[in-house]
């Protein structure tokens, strides 16, 4: 969006009732709350672990990276048990309010099942950074940092092919769009995949993943069960398009770059007392530190990632041309959704990582004036 380009102020009364705005602010005030008692809970539990966790390790013969991988599984299955109940919680009030389907037994064992992959990615982190901790000594993270931002490229490269329940877009009128509209941006052979979701959540949604002959758009089924017409999915379309023409990703792994050098440099800082990261008693201590690191510099990804979504607001607005669909695509999706058009500021600061429905739709009234000035010249 050039920056000449003011959002103007909009009144959320005249695009949503006042049952809505009163109903959508109780849901997301009550997550919002419920979400900063988690992360409170979450600190609270690995403080408590990182005091006292290192004495779990007398018990263990597995060597000293093996044992350091023990304690940073136990770690995260700690963090599991005391989190949750807040996971039931929340979804008990996205039930409430028609937001999921999912059971509340479904919801424990996927969340159990999923602790497989962060198993394994804490296994491979502490594996490389107490191997290298164990020859470098205090300048382990040098060196750390840099392998961690290579399997995040890795990553982010293979995440489309590693995400579930998806089939390629069947319907060939969308297919058409997004073919013109990737030609439009210079992406030619971007494949489309439909993520079956609806068993889980009422929620639309989409997104952009994958880095160069990986790039796809996943479209979600709840986003193509009628409730949305074609000009609105087509815009959809172009924003999600419009992240992989900002090489957004690509440009996410450079941010958590600059998270990882000066994280991983405290963390050995911190350690020391501990006799550093290449003894399994320093293991809990570092878990801690990444994690309050992370809920600290939240946020701050928040406000990256909003200017990337704004970005691709105003690229889809360019491509489609059609502001008056934009507004109605983003009144439809607060509806779907229940997302509040427009949150208190510290729920906005904290846990929002998109612009708000009144935000995007004060851009389209402000591309269509831009658009009026620029095609007269003025």
């Amino acid at each position: 969006m050039p920056a000449s380009v003011k959002l103007p102020r909009l009144d959320p009364s005249d695009f949503f009732t006042a049952e809505f705005l009163e109903r959508t602010a109780d849901y997301e005030r009550f997550l919002a709350i419920e979400g900063l008692l988690a992360a409170v809970t979450l600190l609270v539990v690995l403080a408590i672990y990182a005091k006292r966790g290192h004495r779990l390790m007398r018990e263990s013969a597995a060597g000293r990276v093996g044992t350091g991988m023990l304690l940073g599984m136990l770690g995260f299955a700690v963090v599991w048990l005391a989190e949750a109940p807040f996971g039931l919680v929340a979804l008990w009030w996205q039930r409430r309010y028609d937001v999921s389907d999912q059971g509340y037994l479904e919801w424990l064992i996927g969340s159990f099942l999923s602790l497989g992959s962060v198993f394994l990615f804490v296994s491979a982190a502490l594996a490389v950074s107490m191997g290298l901790a164990g020859v470098l000594r205090r300048w382990w993270w040098l060196v750390a940092a840099p392998v961690f931002v290579a399997l995040a490229l890795l990553f982010t490269f293979a995440r489309p092919y590693m995400t579930p329940d998806t089939a390629p877009l069947r319907d060939p009128e969308l297919l058409a769009d997004t073919r013109a509209l990737a030609r439009d941006e210079g992406l030619t052979g971007t494949k489309v995949l439909v993520q079956d979701v609806h068993r889980f959540t009422t929620a639309p949604n989409a997104e952009a993943a994958g880095l160069g002959p990986s790039r796809r758009l996943i479209l979600w089924d709840t986003l193509l069960d009628g409730k949305f017409s074609r000009a609105e999915i087509r815009a959809v379309i172009a924003h999600e398009l419009g992240h992989l023409a900002h090489h957004d990703s690509l440009r996410r792994v450079g941010w958590l770059a600059l998270f990882l050098i000066p994280a991983s440099a405290l963390i050995a800082w911190v350690t020391r007392s501990r006799g550093g990261l290449a003894q399994p008693e320093a293991v809990p201590l570092a878990l801690f530190v990444l994690v309050a690191l992370q809920l600290a510099t939240a946020p701050l990804t928040n406000v990256v990632v909003r200017r990337d979504e704004a970005a691709a607001d105003w690229s889809a607005l360019q491509a489609t041309r059609q502001p008056a669909v934009e507004r109605s695509l983003m009144r439809r999706l607060a509806r779907t959704s229940k997302a509040a058009p427009n949150p208190p500021t510290w729920s906005y600061v904290l846990d929002a990582d998109h612009p708000t429905a009144m935000q995007r739709i004060a851009m389209s009234y402000a591309w269509r004036d831009w658009s009026r000035r620029d095609d007269t010249g003025g």
